[in-house]
């Protein structure tokens, strides 16, 4: 299929534009030119019946005229009452009729048949002469106009499109709006938007291959320098296991971290997720119910609260898991034993807002733990449970931040935000 050219089908379509409103200007001033001439052509006419009638004595006196271009006769006519204009073609020749009223007692009327062959001929020859003279030159300038103004309307799309071709993953820039047009700034807006999120997206890629790279390599180093002590000479069986432990103690950190790293290629495999409708509410209690599951081994008590019963919204569900997964899970591990951990919903007009509070030890606000490798303390665990929570925000437009509480108790609070969608409040 042939690609269809914006500028060609605009150029077109304000060509068509152009002859159509040449045409029906040329008609238009036509039909005033022939009305112009005809109607004085009738007054005339209607001027030498009255002089005819006022100088009229009687029908007997009264002498018919008949010349090359005009006929002068008295008739007798039944149904008229007022004088009457009639235009008709005769011989290749057009004619002018007007009956006028003479005496209307005895049924007499005057006939004037004027020839207009030679006004209609000169009134084409002049109007179409003109017209020809006229439309010819004004298409053509209508032609340079919408060819100026087409090239102009376009201009800003190229402009757009040489900003894009000159871009690449490592030179991201933004479009400038102050020298397009307002109609072209919602265009500029998305693909601004669209940019900046390329940019996080390769920032935080780069972070996470290097993360990465850097921690497969540490437990790497250890096992080989372990491994490479114990074969130096030879030991005792508890050498070897403990070396062995070791080894596999490593490999499993490192397969918690490509589980980890898989994971992040299904949340972004989940962007690209149909969104589902659902009651948000219920969702969030039936997954409380599940985490407790996890929380009964430390004897934590997960609470959930809303101030709303009933959440009907459309949203993509593997990527809101993830957050709240994640925040959850985080909040266990943070935990004390015998403590709480309280699930909270909150709806505004144009907000949901959902928070995970623990209370665990808190945070160094000053680090980003949404970072890839980020740990709080010295706990265990990879490092990406944060990373994919943001990655899985960014994928719905949605805000998480980590922050410590400030009722004055130990912990923090996990919060995302979403945009309110809902459909439904009950």
């Amino acid at each position: 299929m042939e690609s269809k050219s914006i500028y060609r089908q605009f150029y077109n379509k304000l060509i068509i534009a152009t002859s159509l409103f040449i045409i029906t200007l040329s008609f238009i001033f036509y039909e005033y030119a022939r009305s112009t001439v005809y109607d004085d052509i009738q007054e005339n006419m209607l001027n030498q019946a009255k002089q005819i009638q006022k100088n009229y004595i009687s029908e007997e006196l009264f002498t018919s005229v008949k010349t090359q271009y005009q006929s002068i006769d008295l008739i007798h006519k039944e149904e008229l009452r007022n004088f009457r204009f009639l235009n008709y073609q005769m011989g290749g020749n057009y004619y002018i009729k007007l009956l006028y009223p003479f005496d209307l007692e005895n049924k007499i009327f005057l006939q004037i048949i004027k020839d207009i062959s030679l006004e209609r001929e000169l009134l084409y020859s002049v109007i179409f002469k003109n017209l020809f003279i006229l439309a010819i030159p004004g298409f053509i300038l209508m032609l340079l106009y919408s060819l100026v103004v087409s090239k102009s309307l376009l201009k800003p799309i190229i402009q757009i499109n040489k900003k894009l071709a000159n871009m690449d993953e490592n030179s991201l820039s933004q479009i400038d709006k102050k020298d397009l047009p307002i109609e072209f700034h919602s265009l500029a807006n998305s693909i601004n938007s669209l940019t900046n999120r390329i940019e996080t997206y390769v920032k935080f890629k780069k972070e996470l291959f290097i993360g990465a790279a850097h921690e497969l390599k540490t437990p790497l180093a250890v096992m080989k320098l372990k491994n490479e002590v114990t074969l130096k000479k030879k030991r005792e069986i508890e050498q070897y296991e403990e070396a062995l432990s070791l080894t596999v103690k490593q490999i499993d950190e490192m397969n918690k971290m490509i589980s980890s790293i898989l994971d992040i290629g299904r949340t972004e495999g989940a962007q690209f997720e149909q969104t589902t409708d659902l009651d948000l509410v219920e969702y969030i209690k039936k997954k409380a119910n599940d985490y407790r599951m996890l929380s009964a081994q430390k004897n934590i008590i997960i609470t959930f609260f809303s101030n709303i019963n009933h959440l009907h919204t459309s949203i993509q569900v593997t990527l809101f898991n993830q957050i709240l997964q994640n925040f959850v899970q985080n909040a266990i591990k943070f935990t004390p034993n015998e403590k709480s951990i309280a699930i909270r919903l909150r709806k505004t007009k144009e907000e949901i807002i959902i928070t995970v509070t623990d209370e665990g030890i808190g945070i160094d606000e000053k680090i980003d733990l949404f970072a890839p490798f980020k740990r709080i303390g010295n706990q265990s665990g990879v490092g990406l449970g944060l990373f994919l929570a943001r990655n899985a925000a960014d994928a719905l437009r949605a805000k998480v931040t980590l922050e410590n509480r400030k009722d004055g108790k130990s912990g923090c609070v996990a919060k995302v935000v979403l945009n309110n969608t809902s459909k439904e409040i009950n």
